[in-house]
C-alpha cells in the first residue's frame, strides 16, 4: 500500500524526524490562506502517488499568496503525467503547500527489504534529488548500504557510518545518526516495506529536513494498523485493482490485450512469459488463487473482462488446492452469465481434470482447449489477432 507524501511526512513527525512547515490543500483559496499562514516563498506540491512531480510540472515555487492561489490553481485538476505514471497521467487532487527552503546540500536516505538476505537494508547517498536507480547506474560508488539485522535492530555506529560516509560537517554527523535512527524506527514500527527520502536536505542554516518522503507498506502487516489503513486513497489506483482486492484475488492491470486468469503467482508469471514468446502481450497479472470457489473465479473474469482491451483470454491452472471441475463449474457459470464475447482459450492440469474437460465439453459453449502452455500460448495469441477492437 503506498501514501502520499504529506501523509509520510505526518508519519515521520510522530517519530521525531525533522520536517519542514506545510498543510495540504484542495482548493486553490486553500493553498492561498496556507501561504499567508505560513509565509512566502512557498512550494507548492501536486499529490500523487508517482516520483518526477516536478518534471511534469506538479511542482512549483510561489513568491507571494496570490501566486500560491494561482499556481495551486493550474496543479490541482491536472492530468499530471511524469515517469512513473501510465500515459493518461494521474489527476491531482490536492497540493502539499510548504514553507520554502534554502538549500546548501541534497542528500538520499531510504530503507527497503534486500529479499537475498531477507534484512532491511539502510542506503545513504551524497546524491540526492535523483533517483536511486540513476544514481546506482551511473555513479555505484556513490551509494552506503548498511544491513541491519531485524533481532539485534539498527545499532548506533551503523547510523554514525552512513553519516561519516555523507561528506558532512562534523556538527552534522550526529544529527543525521539520530536522523537514520528515527526513520528505522518508522520503518520497523509502521511494517514498512520501503521508507524513502530524496532529497534529504542540509540547509543553509544547517538544518537537516525531510524535503520529499515516500512510505509504502506490506499489505499482508496492514491488520496491524488501521490507522495507516485509513491513509488509503483509492483514486490513486487502477479502479479494476480496487475492485479486485474486494475479493481477495490479486490483479495488475497490464498493457496488452491477451487476458489471463491463473492459480499461483509462480505460474501466473510463467503464463505471461511464454505469451511473449508466442508473440502476444498480457493484459494483466491475475492470480485466483489456490482455493477459489465458483463464485470468485465468476468475479475473477468479470474483472479480467472490464478491461475493454482484452481481446482473448487465457485460462491457465493447475488443480492442486482449486480443482479443475471447480474451476470449469466458475468459468461456465460466468461466460454464460457475462454473455462473454471474446475467444476462451482453457489449459488445464491436475485434480480432476478428465472430469473438468468433460463440464467445459458438455456445457455447449466455445471454449478452446489447449494440450500444454506452449499451445494454450499460442492458441490465445492467435485468437486476439482475429478479434478486432469494436
Amino acid at each position: 500500500m503506498k501514501i502520499h507524501e504529506y501523509q509520510a511526512k505526518r508519519i515521520l513527525a510522530e517519530f521525531g524526524f525533522p520536517i519542514p512547515r506545510g498543510e495540504v490543500a484542495s482548493t486553490p483559496g486553500e493553498a492561498r490562506a496556507i501561504a499567508e499562514n505560513l509565509g512566502c516563498p512557498v512550494v507548492v506540491k501536486a499529490q500523487i502517488h508517482a516520483g518526477g512531480r516536478g518534471k511534469g510540472g506538479g511542482i512549483k515555487l510561489a513568491s507571494n499568496p496570490p501566486e500560491a492561489e494561482d499556481v495551486a490553481s493550474k496543479i490541482i485538476g491536472m492530468q499530471l503525467v511524469t515517469p512513473q505514471t501510465s500515459p493518461e497521467g494521474t489527476k491531482v487532487k490536492r497540493v502539499l503547500v510548504e514553507e520554502a527552503m534554502r538549500i546548501r546540500k541534497e542528500l538520499y536516505l531510504g530503507i527497503g527489504i534486500d529479499r537475498s538476505s531477507a534484512f532491511p537494508v539502510i542506503m545513504a547517498s551524497e546524491a540526492g534529488g535523483m533517483e536511486i536507480e540513476e544514481v546506482a547506474a551511473q555513479f555505484p560508488e556513490k551509494i552506503i548500504k548498511v544491513a541491519v539485522d531485524p533481532s539485534a535492530g539498527l545499532q548506533p555506529y551503523q547510523g554514525r557510518k552512513l553519516a561519516h560516509n555523507l561528506g558532512l560537517d562534523p556538527p552534522l554527523i550526529k544529527v543525521t545518526a539520530e536522523a537514520v535512527a528515527k526513520l528505522y524506527q518508522a520503518f520497523e514500527v509502521k511494517d514498512c516495506s520501503l521508507a524513502e527520502i530524496n532529497p534529504l536536505v542540509v540547509t543553509e542554516d544547517e538544518r537537516l529536513l525531510a524535503l520529499d518522503a515516500k512510505m509504502n507498506f506490506d499489505d499482508s502487516a496492514l491488520f496491524r494498523h488501521p490507522e495507516i489503513r485509513e491513509l488509503r486513497d483509492l483514486d490513486e489506483e487502477a479502479p479494476l485493482e480496487v475492485e479486485a482486492s474486494k475479493y481477495d484475488i490479486n490483479y495488475i492491470k497490464l498493457d496488452g490485450n491477451v487476458g489471463c486468469m491463473v492459480n499461483g503467482a509462480g505460474l501466473a508469471m510463467s503464463t505471461m512469459d511464454i505469451i511473449k514468446l508466442a508473440g502476444g502481450e498480457p493484459a494483466n497479472f491475475l492470480d485466483v488463487g489456490g482455493g477459489a470457489s465458483a463464485e470468485q473465479v465468476e468475479n475473477a473474469f468479470r474483472i479480467l473482462l472490464s478491461d475493454k482491451h482484452v481481446r482473448a483470454v487465457l485460462i491457465n491452472i493447475f488443480g492442486g488446492i482449486l480443482r479443475c471441475d471447480r474451476l470449469a463449474e466458475g468459468v461456465i457459470q460466468a461466460v454464460k452469465k457475462l454473455q462473454v464475447q471474446v475467444p476462451v482459450v482453457i489449459r488445464m492440469e491436475g485434480t480432476n481434470v478428465e472430469l473438468g474437460k468433460r463440464m467445459l465439453k458438455d456445457s455447449g459453449l466455445n471454449f478452446i482447449t489447449a494440450e500444454d502452455m506452449r499451445d494454450a500460448a499460442e492458441k490465445v495469441v492467435r485468437a486476439a489477432q482475429t478479434v478486432h477492437p469494436p
